[in-house]
């Protein structure tokens, strides 16, 4: 009996539910229609006012309903991608007087609502009414309606106004409202379009897919690990195709490229992600020239269709050690000018010992003009005292090498506000910046030492100070487009804790990847000598301060490669394994090549002059490298952890 019983309750519940189900499935049902009329014309495609009078059968979406009566509405019908719009003109009556269940049906729903309408096409007098915003109206053409399906609803607790601001949890109502990602999301794929054409039709590249699930290897990077239900064994996600497109040179495909996925689990920085696309190539029988007349080709074609922009050709070229010497970064914006010059040799002891405490120093000198010539030297003071007194200023007053010298050139002043300089060395300043009243000039000290990483302290300054005259509107922000080429890196850096590069023993860390190949015969010998010294065939473009992407001819030979890794980075013996299978196709006649990677992203951003690689991707990761929308990543269950043989450690 209780088993009966109880069986009774069960059913009763689970009938319970499915009728309920069943109601709001009725309920619903006009909005889920699966099948539909076709579209025969699209409503962008209606702008021509000599369109003739016909039935029409259009999808859309719904605007804001005007009702002029009970038996008049006016309602715009934007287009699938929310570009254009058409007035539908609805009536209570038909011609012959029968009532219109179209027109009731039209009442029922909301904005936002997917519909299919069917309608007679005719002719408006233009309307003098201005565009929806963002959409550009049809003001030659309207439609009559005769019926309308609506194919979803929209909720009423989503509230759509035009100052509306959606959160990233909503990042697909992001994308509805904002036509601004939706262009940029049609301009990266038409980018996207030109740079295949370009490289497989002009240059006979070859498209070809590489592996997403690789093995870990200590290229650099950290990487996302994939684990397997084998035991202890897992992939590694791609930091990029580099070791394969190394392959596929020996393997006899002569030109590859892809727009490839690549993942790195580095530290969050600004307007970084953790996934992100490059344009990839390689070319073999190649040099670094080959690969940069190439890329200058198809960047100069791209600024041209997309922008209607000319470029300068060929582009500008420098040295690393020019570019950290002349602008204090290895991706110097060239259009704000104010170049770096060092000046040590002429500064008293005295002058010395206000800026740095260094033993000794290289000293270097820099002007910063706020606005035009003859500027007045205490809206300068003010300028300056302010931006280094504010939190972006810190850093360069607690310089452990020391802060600032800080000087306004004016012609009041005796000596023109120089004095501490002393005479000769004043003179020379003046000689070397030709000032004008009301400029600053700025010394900064820094260690004897070569160049290494990607700036130094007065660099740095150089854009703050920039920016921030920028921000307050002393100074206009720069325009136009400068490309130029950086070259000549060191191949090998100091290695740090926070920069392990491969983990070798020797200190030093490959400037960009173990693959790059010594520049020069003089480069080779110095491997065996002090590779320190030795410069790379490695070159990065750099587009108005921004690194746009980065390459180099690489090691083709397997003994240098292996020399490399174990005489010069002093990688273990086991970590030099995880590259077997690279030297492999190395030591099977492979022969030179060279190749460089676009950051697809940032090429897309830096064209559409936005301030964020997360303007141009349809779904971007936050800082600290979450999917807001979607909620990843995800915690792991039990019952997961026990598939990958997983368990988590007690943080310590």
């Amino acid at each position: 009996m209780y088993l009966a019983s109880r069986r009774k309750q069960i059913f009763s519940r689970h009938t319970s539910r499915r009728v309920r189900y069943q109601v709001s499935i009725v309920e619903h049902a006009n909005h889920w229609k699966v099948s539909f009329s076709s579209a025969t014309h699209e409503i962008q495609n209606l702008e021509r006012p000599d369109f003739p009078r016909q039935e029409v059968v259009l999808h859309g979406y719904l605007g804001s309903r005007t009702d002029l009566s009970k038996s008049l509405y006016f309602v715009p019908l934007l287009s699938k991608d929310l570009s254009h719009s058409i007035q539908i003109v609805s009536s209570a009556k038909s011609i012959g007087g029968r009532e219109h269940l179209a027109h009731e049906k039209l009442k029922s729903l909301g904005s936002n609502t997917p519909v299919v309408v069917r309608g007679l096409l005719k002719v408006r007098v233009p309307a003098a009414s201005k565009d929806l915003g963002d959409v550009k109206k049809i003001k030659t053409q309207e439609v009559e309606l005769w019926d309308v399906q609506p194919l979803n609803e929209f909720p009423k607790d989503i509230v759509v106004t035009p100052d509306t601001v959606f959160p990233p949890e909503q990042r697909h109502l992001q994308i509805r409202q904002d036509k601004k990602l939706r262009d940029a999301l049609a301009f990266r794929s038409k980018t996207a379009t030109i740079c295949r054409d370009v490289l497989s039709k002009d240059f006979g590249f070859t498209e070809v897919e590489t592996p997403v699930l690789f093995k870990s290897t200590p290229e650099g990077a950290r990487e996302f690990i994939v684990p397997t239900r084998r035991r202890g064994m897992a992939y590694a996600l791609p930091q990029s195709p580099q070791q394969f497109k190394q392959i596929l040179m020996a393997s006899g495909i002569s030109k590859y490229y892809q727009l490839a996925r690549c993942f790195r689990d580095e530290d969050r920085r600004a307007d970084r992600q953790p996934e992100f696309t490059q344009l990839d190539l390689e070319m073999s029988f190649a040099s670094g020239e080959d690969v940069m007349a190439c890329i200058e080709t198809l960047v100069r074609r791209l600024w041209n269709d997309m922008l209607d922009i000319k470029l300068s050709s060929p582009f500008l070229r420098i040295t690393y050690h020019q570019a950290m010497s002349t602008f204090g970064s290895d991706k110097p914006d060239v259009r704000l000018g104010m170049p770096i010059h060092r000046i040590g040799h002429l500064l008293p002891a005295e002058l010395i010992r206000m800026v740095t405490s260094l033993a000794d120093p290289i000293l270097e000198v820099m002007i910063f003009q706020l606005g035009a010539s003859d500027s007045d030297p205490g809206t300068t003071r003010k300028f300056v005292n302010g931006f280094l007194d504010s939190p972006g200023g810190s850093q360069f007053n607690d310089n452990v090498d020391g802060g600032p010298g800080i000087f306004v050139y004016n012609t009041k002043q005796p000596m023109q506000g120089l004095g501490p300089f002393g005479f000769e060395a004043a003179e020379e300043i003046e000689r070397l910046l030709d000032p004008e009243p009301g400029d600053l000039i700025v010394l900064q000290a820094r260690k004897n030492e070569d160049f290494h990483g990607g700036s130094t302290m007065i660099g740095n300054l150089r854009l703050a100070l920039h920016r921030a005259a920028v921000a307050q509107g002393l100074i206009p922000a720069p325009k136009g487009f400068e490309p130029l080429w950086i070259t000549d890196f060191p191949l090998f850096s100091p290695s740090s804790a926070s920069e392990p590069g491969q983990g070798g023993a020797a200190g030093l860390a490959s400037t960009h990847h173990p693959f790059t190949s010594p520049k020069s015969v003089e480069d080779v010998d110095l491997l065996l000598s002090d590779p320190s010294k030795v410069i790379g065939e490695h070159y990065d473009l750099v587009m108005n301060g921004i690194e746009l992407g980065g390459g180099s001819r690489r090691v083709h030979n397997a003994a240098m490669q292996r020399y490399i890794m174990e005489e010069v980075l002093k990688m273990t013996p086991e970590r030099i394994q995880e590259f077997s299978h690279l030297l492999e196709a190395l030591r099977a006649g492979c022969p030179p090549h060279a190749g460089i990677a676009l950051g697809f992203d940032r090429l897309i951003t830096i064209m559409l002059g936005r301030d964020s690689v997360r303007d141009v991707i349809a779904f971007p990761k936050s800082g600290k490298g979450e999917d807001m929308l979607v909620k990843s990543p995800s915690e792991m269950s039990e019952d997961v952890l026990k598939t990958y043989h997983l368990r988590l450690r007690e943080e310590e």
